[in-house]
């Protein structure tokens, strides 16, 4: 589980995956449709911090896993056989992601960059897919203006966005009675945009948000923050933290006596791996919004079984994520004939696509959002927790159309 932590240019950790001999009619004799005579794919992501485990090194395995099964599937109709994969570490830091993706798209040769948690490096990410006119497909960045007021043609969010989170865990914990929130959130792109979309989903479910607490990011002590909260008399704590941030919240949250003067917590994004690090335990029946899990049916276990023969680690969605995006784009690869990121982009606008992922997923060319079934769900309780990382029950799939926001009222003018 743990990466390698990236020093200069991009990460050592690559790994070139080649479908039989060289030069079988493969790209070697393409007439230059692939610069390089080779495909790059780029994960940028957190190696090593409060996101590590969330999307991190595992996402690079499951990209490759998209790779080997694009190398299966074509065989010698491959347009292109040489495909690298290679990783670099941004540590949740915009600056950081800025120049790492300029260094990827230059010096590393990347057609694509995937992934990117952390709404503000994934915001300085985008920019530089505008400036390099080259792809960038986000899975693990929640912020709307990916989509919105910051759209441009090269980038595409794929997994999930605020709206869809407080669409389903705001508008319901609302309609269930949770009428007075305080909402606690970390203090950038994601946390801001976060609680303006569950304020809004509260509001027009009848609620009202009686207090909002900027805490810093990343962060360990919420003892104070969970205090304030509670000062303004909420029925309803929410709390937009994620990843490390999210289970040091939960924890000081169960140890504060809160549950137990009837003030209950809502979680705006959650993956499987904070519910497996702190124990289901201490999440048992909290409900939330989730754009993917392991076990909701036969393919996504059947995948989610091959991912765990690789990592040792059941899927977040975050990985499946990747996986996805990475196998769509070699697709619209093999489609265009082409690395060229306007080719590329053209195959991948309006697709329909059903995968492991993207359930009645749609690429939508107005905006670049990736609209697909979302899912509420409620963590078991221990005595309900049949296999380990069994967590999740599915309340209920949200249909595309109603999770995600409709194209026209996003903002986004390319």
């Amino acid at each position: 589980m743990k990466g390698k932590r990236l020093r200069v240019g991009v990460s050592a950790m690559t790994a070139v995956l080649l479908l039989g001999a060289c030069g079988g009619g493969g790209p070697e004799s393409s007439g230059g449709k692939f610069s390089g005579d080779k495909l790059v794919l780029a994960v940028l992501n957190d190696q090593s911090g409060v996101y590590k485990d969330a999307s991190g090194p595992n996402s690079v395995k499951a990209v490759k896993m998209a790779v080997a099964d694009y190398l299966k599937k074509y065989g010698d109709k491959a347009v292109i056989k040489k495909i690298e994969v290679t990783s670099a570490d941004h540590q949740n830091k915009p600056d950081i992601a800025n120049t790492k993706a300029s260094e990827l798209y230059e010096r590393g040769g990347a057609d694509v960059i995937l992934d990117v948690p952390t709404s503000s490096a994934a915001l300085a990410v985008a920019n530089q897919a505008k400036k390099h006119k080259k792809v960038f497909l986000d899975v693990s960045a929640a912020t709307t203006a990916l989509t919105g007021a910051q759209c441009n043609k090269y980038t595409f969010q794929w997994a999930y966005n605020t709206y869809m989170l407080a669409n389903g865990t705001g508008t319901t914990v609302t309609e269930n009675g949770g009428k007075n929130w305080s909402i606690i959130f970390p203090d950038y792109e994601f946390g801001q945009n976060m609680t303006k979309s569950f304020t809004t989903a509260i509001k027009k479910a009848g609620g009202t948000v009686r207090s909002t607490i900027p805490t810093p990011f990343p962060n360990e002590n919420f003892a104070t923050f969970l205090t304030k909260a509670s000062s303004t008399d909420p029925n309803v704590i929410g709390t937009m933290q994620a990843g490390g941030d999210l289970i040091n919240l939960v924890k000081q949250y169960n140890e504060s006596g809160l549950k137990e003067k009837g003030i209950k917590l809502a979680v705006g994004l959650m993956l499987i791996t904070d519910i497996h690090s702190l124990g289901v335990e201490q999440f048992a029946g909290t409900t939330f919004t989730d754009a993917w899990y392991w076990n909701m049916d036969a393919q996504a276990r059947a995948w989610a079984d091959r991912f765990l023969a690789e990592t040792g680690a059941r899927p977040s969605f975050e990985h499946a994520g990747n996986y996805s995006a990475a196998l769509q784009y070699l697709e619209a690869v093999q489609a265009a004939g082409t690395d060229d990121a306007d080719a590329v982009v053209k195959q991948l606008e309006g697709k329909k696509v059903n995968d492991v992922f993207l359930r009645n997923g749609e690429i939508r060319a107005q905006d670049h959002s990736v609209v697909h079934d979302a899912y509420l769900v409620s963590v078991k309780k221990p005595s309900e927790v049949k296999e380990d990382w069994d967590y999740e029950q599915i309340v209920n799939t949200i249909p595309a159309a109603k999770a995600f926001a409709p194209a026209e009222a996003s903002g986004c003018s390319m």
